[in-house]
């Protein structure tokens, strides 16, 4: 066979598993496909706003609730999105669990930290793709679950905990919304102080966060930032106090209010219940001493 003539021939071929690649990954109109519901994948059951079950897809197994159960076979290979009926021919969507969805439906041993106040730290911090972050109190990973969201895929989450069954259930919950790669969990006390260097930020969500100041000042970069979140405003006083005696500047504390709508055609209004007071948070951001 000529050279030409294996060229032809390989070009026959080639061309058109191309071509079906590229329409394979393209709808009409030049939008990629939806991803499919696969084994493994987390999928969030929504019923109402009420009632929404975070669950893993396992072939063979169903999912059980007041409403009838659901096959988990009869969801594999649908778009998120799908409608999928329980055995009492009740409605359920199947939705892609976003990262709220995931903190709220964390394994809780403590208090979490909600998402209102998860987004305020976050836009504070101003950390973002490749990121070094250091955290403590794990907690049950709420936070950290965020944080490294978004630092991901080249950044890197050093959460501090000195309760280690918290360390277990915090793992759990990462693992879950796929993230434990992006994070280094240290069962260790941070205020006897940090391991790392030239860090991003600082964030705290912990008891006695005015003692951390002083390292977290060492830890970071030239212009870096710490935040931290607490109940109660004595605990912000003294925080404040120590931030400004470490050297920082742009000190400033914040409370986040939200509360949902009720609406309905002729008869939108506030909800009666809101989530209201979390905590305050406080952020600063490192000087470099003259």
């Amino acid at each position: 066979m000529s050279f030409y003539s294996l060229l032809s021939d390989l070009t026959f071929l080639v061309i058109p598993a191309m071509l079906l690649l590229l329409n394979r990954s393209k709808r009409s109109g030049g939008e990629p496909l939806p991803q499919l519901i696969q084994e493994g994948d987390y999928v969030l059951l929504f019923l109402d706003h009420r009632r929404t079950y975070l669950v893993k897809i396992e072939g063979g197994k169903s999912f059980h609730t007041h409403k009838g159960f659901i096959k988990f076979d009869d969801l594999i290979g649908k778009d998120y999105g799908s409608t999928v009926l329980s055995s009492l021919g009740v409605e359920f969507i199947a939705l892609k669990p976003l990262l709220r969805d995931y903190i709220m439906k964390s394994v809780r041993r403590t208090q979490i930290t909600y998402p209102k106040d998860v987004a305020l730290i976050v836009m504070f911090s101003g950390i973002g793709p490749g990121s070094r972050v250091v955290e403590a109190g794990t907690g049950t990973g709420a936070l950290t679950t965020a944080l490294a969201h978004y630092v991901k895929p080249e950044g890197r989450v050093y959460s501090y905990e000195i309760r280690e069954e918290f360390l277990k259930t915090a793992e759990k919950n990462l693992k879950r919304a796929g993230l434990i790669d992006f994070v280094e969990l240290k069962n260790k006390d941070i205020t006897a102080g940090i391991d790392e260097s030239g860090v991003d930020g600082v964030i705290l969500d912990l008891a006695t966060p005015w003692l951390v100041a002083p390292h977290a000042c060492t830890a970071l970069k030239p212009s870096g930032t710490i935040v931290s979140f607490s109940p109660t405003i004595d605990q912000v006083v003294k925080t404040v106090e120590a931030l400004m005696e470490s050297g920082f500047v742009d000190v400033e504390t914040f409370e986040c209010l939200m509360r949902g709508m009720q609406v309905e055609r002729g008869k939108t209004r506030p909800q009666t219940l809101m989530t209201g007071h979390t905590g305050y948070i406080t952020l600063a951001r490192k000087a470099l001493k003259a």
